[in-house]
């Protein structure tokens, strides 16, 4: 069983795999930074990193995302018979203070153990670059629920590859950067799992369903779920930053190098 659009959580530039990154000039902002800024506390600097980057919006998105594909889980696989009880289950998969706390916990785990880069990343991120970058990103996608603008972005990539678009080459450069294909089947196969545990919890399935079963679906998925990503990625990274000028998405390639990339 594959559950696409739960690929989409992890996916932007990206929201918490690679975070939804800024444009903006790292180096001098590093060189320049208060030192006020400095010598705040790192969980102070990690709360105004997670405000820089709309994560609550973020997560608002994601949960539309999971609402919405529940209601296509239910049509595929037991149209008409989910009810409230399958609402229910997929609401409390997709509530967004239980995601908001797993996402707080995960943030504050990771960016712990280097926190001497996080003011260059709150400066970048914060930037008014950064917050137009995290705006088109939230913007695309809402717009990529729609199946007719998904096509069409997909669509608009073709003609990028036919005409040998250099900014086709720079979306590329920016993937590769900041590792989405990889992150992003990872991040929707942890989702998948986390899904067939959450129906499990909520006893969504006719049968119980073992641990064992649910890791060897999960990763069953994995061909089809990084053909899936890849189809889905560039349309998207497309459509997110096409009104950027070039020079903002390639600062925003070139953050991606650095180590707070």
């Amino acid at each position: 069983m594959l559950f696409p659009r739960l690929t989409r959580l992890l996916i932007s530039g990206a929201t918490v795999a690679g975070l939804s990154l800024a444009a903006a000039a790292l180096p001098l902002a590093a060189q320049t930074e208060p030192p006020a800024k400095q010598a705040l506390e790192p969980g102070v600097q990690i709360a105004a990193l997670t405000e820089a980057l709309q994560i609550g919006p973020v997560i608002e998105v994601m949960r539309e995302e999971g609402i919405d594909y529940g209601a296509t889980l239910e049509a595929e696989l037991f149209p008409g018979r989910g009810g409230a009880r399958w609402q229910a289950v997929v609401g409390l998969i997709y509530d967004t203070g239980a995601m908001q706390k797993r996402f707080d916990a995960a943030f504050a785990a990771q960016l712990g153990e280097a926190p001497e880069g996080l003011p260059a990343m709150i400066d970048f991120f914060g930037s008014e670059r950064g917050q137009r970058i995290l705006e088109l990103e939230l913007e695309a996608r809402r717009a990529l629920m729609d199946d007719a603008a998904e096509e069409a972005a997909r669509m608009r990539v073709e003609d990028m590859i036919a005409a040998d678009d250099p900014r086709m080459a720079t979306l590329r450069d920016f993937a590769e950067a900041n590792d989405l294909i990889e992150l992003n089947v990872m991040g929707a196969l942890n989702s998948n799992l986390a899904f067939f545990r959450g129906m499990a919890e909520g006893s969504a399935f006719d049968d119980p369903m073992p641990e064992e079963q649910m890791l060897a679906d999960v990763w069953a998925q994995e061909e089809d779920v990084r053909q899936e990503t890849e189809d889905w990625l560039f349309p998207y990274l497309a459509l997110a930053y096409g009104p950027l000028p070039d020079e903002d998405l390639q600062a925003y390639v070139d953050f991606s190098k650095t180590p707070e990339g």
